[in-house]
């Protein structure tokens, strides 16, 4: 089976479990999240599917993108007044905001640590989830480096 063909039963298979369809507007939004996992706003997933779907409205990539955080398949990532972006890795980690180049980077994170960080929790509570992210820009060292 294609990773594509993976991706639109995955997709389907969560939007039904929500009691919703898939739609093709849904679909091609998706896979541009998948496919270049750079977090884009919505206007830049807009961008990039409208050369796809000529027809499709901001408005309409808004709802979709707000679908598809609520069925948990990608996650809205917000850096103070920023525009939301967006995060198809939904696997426990952070994020590194560089505020010179405005981009962003995953971080992966030990199980131990996220262990660590939720033992400081209140007594009595389970966190959701954890959202930690880093601000700053990168070291000479690694800009010049690559």
């Amino acid at each position: 089976m294609s990773t594509a063909t993976h991706n639109a039963e995955a997709l389907a298979q969560k939007l039904a479990d929500s009691g919703l369809r898939s739609t093709p507007q849904r679909e091609v939004v998706y896979d541009v999240l998948l496919k270049k996992r750079d977090h884009p706003t919505a206007d830049e997933v807009f961008a990039r599917v409208k050369s796809g779907l000529p027809t499709i409205s901001l408005a309409t990539v808004y709802n979709c993108l707000e679908t598809l955080v609520q069925c948990d398949l990608v996650r809205a990532v917000n850096f103070e007044r920023s525009p939301t972006r967006y995060c198809p890795n939904l696997r426990p980690h952070a994020h590194f905001h560089d505020e010179q180049t405005g981009k962003t980077h995953d971080i992966d994170l030990p199980p131990e640590l996220l262990e660590k960080v939720s033992s400081v929790l209140p007594v009595g509570y389970d966190a959701k989830s954890v959202e930690i992210i880093f601000r700053g820009k990168a070291t000479k060292t690694v800009a010049s480096g690559g």
